[in-house]
Formats: C-alpha cells, sequence, structure tokens
C-alpha cells in the first residue's frame, strides 16, 4: 500500500502493522503545506522578476523613443524664431554666445515640444525657459518648490527689465492684482509667472485665470523646475508635483519643459509618466564640471579645532574668495555663523525661517563682496546668479548624492577653477538618518553619500559619475580630486572578525534589555564608556577610533548593521541592530572586506 501527497512518497510494508495516528497526519500535512509555500515563494520570486523585465523594457522604450526625438536637428539657427531668439539673447539677456544644449532646448520648446532638459547645476538651464517667455505672445508658468529659489531668479530678470511676478500666500496685493489682469490682457508686459505647486492647485482664482489665457491662446508654456520632485524616487519629492499630471489634461497643446541637474533614468521614465509626456525630448547633458575640485576632509570632533580648519581654510586657502559653507539645520548654521564672527571672519546666515528682507539683505552683502561666505542650510543657492563662487564648505555630509551634486554645483559658474570640500564624521550621519528615514529613498541615498565619504582611494569623479549613470575616465579628472592629486596609503583588511565582536556587544546589551546608540556602541568596543556595555571578551582594537568609526560605516552601508529608530516626546533617536546579513556574516569563512585608512603609516 502506498500514500501519495504531491511528488513525495511515504511507502509502508503490507505485512507490518502500521498505524498512522493523528500526529503522524498532521506532520504529513505540515510538509506538504510547507512544500507548497515554497513553490509558491518560487512563483511569486519569479512573476517579480518577470514584472520588473517588462517594466524595464517599457521604460527603455519610452528612452529609446525619446533619444530618437534628439537626434533631430534642433541646434539649427533656421526656425522662423533664430534670429529674435539671437537678438533677444544678447540685448535683453546681455549673453553673446549659448551654452551647450541651450538652443536645443528653446528651439524644441518654441516648437510646442514637450521637453525634460537635465543639466549640471550652473549649466543654464533657466535661460531655456526664460528667453521663450520673452519671444512668446503669452505668458509662460514656471512651477518652482522654492521661495529662495524664485526670489533669485526674480532678482535677476528684474535687473533685465524682463516683467516677472511671483504668487505666494505673502505677494503683496498689488503684485497679485497685476498677476490676475497680466494673465488675461493681451496688451500687459507680463512674461513670466512664478508660484509653487502647492499655491497654484489652492488657488481657484488663479486656476481660472490660467484657463482663461488658455482659452485666449496666451498660456506660452509650463516650466517646472527641479522636475524631480514629481517621482518618489527622487531625492526631494513633494506630493503636490503629483497633482502636475493634470496639466496636460486641462490644457492640451501648451507645452511642457521639465528641468533638473540630477536624475537618473528611472527618474526621468517617472516624471515622464507623472506628467504625461511619455516619450518627449530628453536632453541630458554631461554631469562632470572639469573646473571642480572635490575633497573629503576628516571633521575634527572637536568644536574649536573644527573652527580652526574653517578659518584656516577662509584666512588662506581663500582669502579674498567668495563661497558657501551649508549646514545641516538652522540652529547650527545661525551657531557656526556667530563662532566664526567671533573670530573676526565676515559671513552672514541665511535659512528659511528669517524674515525675507533679513534674508535679502544677506544676499546683497554676500553678492556684493561685504560678506566673505553664507553659512546656510539648502534653503539658499539654488538659481543664484554669482558666477565667482570659489568655494563651498559642507560643514556636514548631504542628505544624497543629488544634493552633494546640486549644492558643490553652485561653485565656479564662471569656469573658473573652484573647490567642493565635505568635512565628514560619522557621527554626522545619526543626526541626518532621523530626519529621512521615513522617505522612501531616505536611507539608501543617504548612505550612499556616506560611501563616498568612506572611499579611500577612488576618484571622487568616478563616484559621482557612477552614481548618475555616467562612465567617466580618470582623464576626466586630471588630478581635480584628492585622490587623483594624491595617492593615500590604504589597508585591505577583512572585517568579518570586527563585525562579530560588535555583534557580541550588542547581544549582551539586548540581553539586558538595552539599546545602543552608534556612539555607545564604538565606546563600548574601545572600552570606553559604560563599564556594564563592555566586553571582556571582545579585545580593545589597536587601531584608532577613525578606523573604528570607519569600519561601522563600511557595514551600515553594506548590510551588516542597520539603524533603529525609536521616537520620543522631543526627538527620534537611532540605535544600532544586527542588520539583514547577520547570518551571512557569522557563517563560516564569510570574509567583509574593506578598504581602509593605513594607520601604521599615517
Amino acid at each position: 500500500m502506498s500514500t501519495s501527497h504531491s511528488e513525495d512518497v511515504i511507502e509502508i510494508d503490507d505485512d507490518q502493522d502500521y498505524e498512522v495516528t493523528e500526529e503522524d497526519e498532521i506532520a504529513a500535512i505540515n510538509y506538504e503545506l510547507a512544500q507548497i509555500e515554497r513553490e509558491e515563494q518560487n512563483l511569486r520570486d519569479r512573476k517579480k522578476v518577470l514584472q520588473d523585465r517588462k517594466q524595464k523594457l517599457k521604460d527603455d522604450a519610452l528612452l529609446k523613443k525619446s533619444f530618437n526625438l534628439a537626434k533631430k536637428s534642433w541646434n539649427t539657427e533656421n526656425f522662423l524664431w533664430s534670429k529674435k531668439l539671437k537678438d533677444t539673447l544678447k540685448n535683453v539677456f546681455k549673453i553673446n554666445d549659448l551654452r551647450p544644449l541651450q538652443l536645443e532646448t528653446m528651439n524644441a520648446f518654441l516648437s510646442g515640444e514637450d521637453v525634460i532638459l537635465v543639466m549640471p547645476t550652473g549649466g543654464g538651464k533657466s535661460l531655456c525657459f526664460q528667453l521663450p517667455a520673452v519671444l512668446s505672445q503669452g505668458v509662460t508658468i514656471v512651477i518652482s518648490p522654492l521661495i529662495a529659489l524664485m526670489e533669485d531668479q526674480l532678482y535677476s530678470l528684474q535687473k533685465l527689465k524682463v516683467c516677472a511676478k511671483m504668487l505666494n500666500a505673502k505677494a503683496p496685493k498689488e503684485d497679485v492684482k497685476m498677476i490676475m489682469t497680466g494673465l488675461v490682457d493681451n496688451k500687459s508686459p507680463l512674461k513670466l509667472v512664478y508660484v509653487t505647486p502647492e499655491y497654484m492647485f489652492k488657488s481657484n482664482r488663479f486656476m481660472s485665470k490660467i484657463q482663461k489665457a488658455f482659452e485666449m491662446k496666451r498660456l506660452a508654456g509650463f516650466a517646472i523646475d527641479e522636475v524631480h520632485c514629481c517621482s518618489s524616487w527622487g531625492h526631494d519629492f513633494r506630493p503636490d508635483y503629483q497633482k502636475l499630471i493634470s496639466l496636460k489634461g486641462m490644457f492640451p497643446g501648451v507645452p511642457i519643459i521639465g528641468l533638473t541637474a540630477t536624475a537618473p533614468a528611472k527618474i526621468i521614465v517617472d516624471v515622464q509618466k507623472m506628467l504625461s509626456i511619455q516619450g518627449c525630448l530628453v536632453l541630458r547633458a554631461s554631469f562632470n564640471r572639469p573646473n571642480l575640485y572635490y575633497e573629503v576632509r576628516r571633521k575634527p570632533n572637536n568644536k574649536e579645532a573644527c573652527l580652526d580648519m574653517i578659518s584656516n581654510l577662509l584666512t588662506t586657502r581663500f582669502e579674498g574668495k567668495s563661497g558657501i559653507i551649508y549646514t545641516t539645520t538652522i540652529k547650527e548654521s545661525e551657531q557656526l555663523r556667530t563662532d566664526l564672527r567671533a573670530r573676526g571672519l565676515k559671513v552672514g546666515c541665511y535659512h528659511a525661517m528669517l524674515e525675507a528682507e533679513y534674508r535679502t539683505k544677506v544676499y546683497n552683502k554676500w553678492m556684493s563682496g561685504e560678506y566673505q561666505a553664507v553659512v546656510a542650510t539648502i534653503a539658499f543657492g539654488l538659481g543664484i546668479d554669482k558666477p565667482d563662487v570659489r568655494f563651498i564648505i559642507h560643514h556636514c555630509l548631504s542628505k544624497s548624492m543629488e544634493n552633494f551634486y546640486q549644492e558643490s554645483g553652485r561653485a565656479g559658474r564662471d569656469g573658473q577653477q573652484s573647490y567642493c570640500i565635505v568635512l565628514y564624521r560619522l557621527m554626522d550621519l545619526f543626526k541626518l538618518s532621523p530626519m529621512v528615514f521615513q522617505d522612501q529613498v531616505g536611507l539608501p541615498n543617504l548612505y550612499k553619500c556616506l560611501a563616498y565619504c568612506l572611499d579611500q582611494s577612488s576618484c571622487r569623479r568616478s563616484l559621482i559619475a557612477g552614481h548618475f549613470e555616467e562612465s567617466w575616465s580618470k582623464d576626466d579628472c586630471k588630478s581635480m580630486c584628492d585622490h587623483c592629486r594624491k595617492k593615500r596609503k590604504v589597508k585591505l583588511v577583512n572585517a568579518a572578525a570586527y563585525c562579530k565582536h560588535l555583534y557580541q556587544i550588542l547581544a549582551k546589551a539586548k540581553q539586558a534589555d538595552q539599546k545602543l546608540t552608534p556612539l555607545k556602541l564604538v565606546d563600548a568596543w574601545y572600552n570606553k564608556g559604560a563599564t556594564s556595555h563592555r566586553l571582556d571578551s571582545v579585545p580593545t582594537p589597536k587601531f584608532p577610533r577613525e578606523v573604528g568609526e570607519a569600519i561601522l560605516g563600511h557595514l551600515l552601508v553594506k548590510g551588516y548593521m542597520k539603524e533603529n529608530f525609536q521616537f520620543s516626546a522631543y526627538t527620534t533617536n537611532t540605535y544600532i541592530e544586527r542588520g539583514n546579513k547577520y547570518a551571512l556574516a557569522m557563517s563560516d569563512g564569510h570574509e567583509i572586506m574593506l578598504e581602509l585608512q593605513d594607520w601604521e603609516s599615517s
């Protein structure tokens, strides 16, 4: 006699008395259920692979369509508006020559094509919609995420005597009236209206005027600045940007131009879908800024030593030169401004919570050279029209490589050599991670910045290029980064044993129902801090603490460790736990090879 369960057969000898108990039958059922669950999981995994592949093929087809459109001869002066465009460029914008991709973008936009332009910070994206707006018979609506960005562009346009206005909750009544009237007045000089997406869709009055302008054929186009904000995969996702999907349906035939300095192919495809402009013209400039020198410096733990480092940079290497010092928080920007002023340095402070009048005063003092530098949060710098910014100092690492690229790209817009310096220490990471972990891509983006700072030998340019899906050779750097200019002495180390030591410390804390912050974990490893966290069986590292912190940073990036976030009444705390690769790390013979600073020769 035989009993069959799927493909598994249990044979029973007929000559032997065998009683199948309920426990036996339950065990057989459980075995078969486990087999089915494994098969279902395999099918789910295969389904996911096929779905991803199908989506990738669709996305590739969209990109191919976009790139085929880019092959059209947009870079010519044979269009009806070409002479007027050239005259306006010189007489209104006071520019003699266009930069790469500007002419192609403007010709396509003026032809009524939808365009996405990916161009580095300082490449001249704004001109690509501002000049067509001046040439048009109607009004161009510019949708932008930050009031500071709009203020910067308006400041520049007003100097050129181009009629442009901004709508927001604090806009003067006379400006609001002028905009509402100008949208539907054929004799109005109004050319550009700047607005945030939040304000745009909350103002029925504004939307009704746009619809009226459309009916009168006075709606020349939509320019969506920082268009990566549309995508939930983008580093600055803004939910209200997703409402822009309605523009194509409401205003058919009105061209849309989306502009960004940072967007990999995945985000470009997502943005096209979000705006209903699939297969539109995509123009992408190289991300390489040859005149920028990239450097990462070890940030001293001691506050005074850190201030010494910044002061020394401003008074020697950058004496008499203009720059920006980026901080993470408003409190940090104000404190650093105060500390640097106490050392006799002429610096201002800029962040979003300051009154508009005060921000303008700081901006003007910096533009005139009265302030050597502005200590600022990321609210400062978008769209600035200051070509001679010679240095960008990041007092803390950025939240993403996109943010870092944009912020550092505000240096050297005149093409002259400029410097982008990151002051890095691991513990700064844990100020940022509680701010970003709830975003879909917050932590992965932050860890890419961490990896950039931890790298001990790769060309900085190659790291940036890899992130933005470009391939640059060493020749593209020309010794314009710290690693290419002077090779560091590094060690290739198997950190598997150190990882296990940290696991042991974490296990002891867990047994005591305690959680360890990154600082307490490293302290315990180095036989410092609370004695209750230490383990006699874990040897104290012989290498410097900064190397130990680098090992912890690498383990976070590689998934051997992870952060666990706990809310309290006043803040969000981060603790370290074993990561998803715990089992792999504990397996015999597994290696975790890291390139670390050669501490014996330093």
